[in-house]
């Protein structure tokens, strides 16, 4: 087998309402700069009902939010109000801190509907740990998009394939969203030491191995890796350099020490954080009564 294979974690948060949760896992906690990375749905919403995260806290890290279906509403601490839809990239850098809330936007609730997507996580390097906390939107439009027969690659962060997209990164990392016709086939380079591939859904040959729907496949050598569309496919590609160390990861915090997790949940306890718009609840920490976890 050429690659490693990564089997999801799923988890029902009610209602029918899946996650599937790829990384961090044994042995691979990261791949590259990435820590965290959930399929989120696909989620069908009667009418009247919809997503709602409350307000929760992250630092250390980067949130990439990135739509096949539906849409969400982000609002966060520096003041943002956000719709996000399929194909568009919601980048938030948390840093030193920030807090944010996801939840269907009015009309979807009223009307009902369907919601898939991919969340993660990117660790930050030691030295832009606790820079200050940012938000980026940019819409499918702006994404740089390459194309060969039979395959469309959208370029969501980073730099690959000759293309670098606008979003703000703090490591040599690329992360992308490739839909594929059957019986195409394209080759991934080998720049980046640590390269992921995610199948949401289809069914594809890695270097000949057929990798399973909703798997990961971590590939191992540093070798140009051909892969083929057996079926109509979509892919999530992944990957960068390896990190400077390891990393803690509590609840939404990611650190390099355990001390920053500590002084953030201090924060957090504390109600330091800053205020959400339009938000009049918080998630508490999970040592607090009644703590649901948070899943962005």
């Amino acid at each position: 087998m050429p690659f490693a294979l990564i089997k999801p974690h799923e988890k029902d948060l009610g209602d029918g309402f899946m996650v599937r949760r790829l990384l961090p896992s044994h042995p691979h906690k990261m791949v590259g700069p990435f820590i965290f990375f959930d399929h989120m749905g696909p989620a069908v919403f009667a009418p009247g009902k919809g997503l709602d995260v409350r307000p929760h806290p992250h630092i250390g890290l980067a949130t990439v939010t990135y739509l096949f279906e539906g849409a969400i509403l982000h609002r966060d601490s520096l003041g943002t109000v956000q719709e996000i839809r399929p194909g568009d990239v919601n980048w938030m850098t948390a840093g030193s801190g920030i807090a944010h809330s996801e939840r269907s936007p009015d009309a979807l609730r009223k009307s009902g509907g369907t919601l898939q997507g991919i969340q993660i996580w990117i660790a930050l390097p030691k030295e832009h740990e606790t820079t200050e906390p940012a938000f980026e939107h940019h819409p499918a439009a702006t994404l740089p998009q390459i194309d060969s027969p039979g395959v469309r690659l959208r370029l969501i962060a980073g730099s690959a394939f000759g293309k670098r997209a606008p979003a703000k990164t703090f490591s040599e990392m690329f992360y992308a969203a490739v839909e594929m016709e059957a019986g195409a086939q394209f080759r991934l380079p080998a720049e980046y030491p640590q390269r992921g591939i995610y199948l949401v859904s289809g069914a594809v040959r890695i270097g000949g191995t057929e990798l399973a729907e909703k798997h990961m496949a971590v590939l191992t050598d540093a070798q140009e890796t051909t892969i083929e569309a057996v079926t109509q496919t979509r892919l999530m590609l992944l990957g960068g350099q390896a990190m400077d160390g390891d990393r803690f990861i509590w609840w939404n915090f990611v650190a390099s020490s355990r001390e920053a997790i500590e002084e953030a949940k201090e924060r957090w306890r504390t109600q330091q954080f800053g205020k959400v718009p339009d938000e009049t609840e918080r998630i508490p920490l999970p040592d607090e009564p009644k703590a649901p976890e948070a899943f962005s």
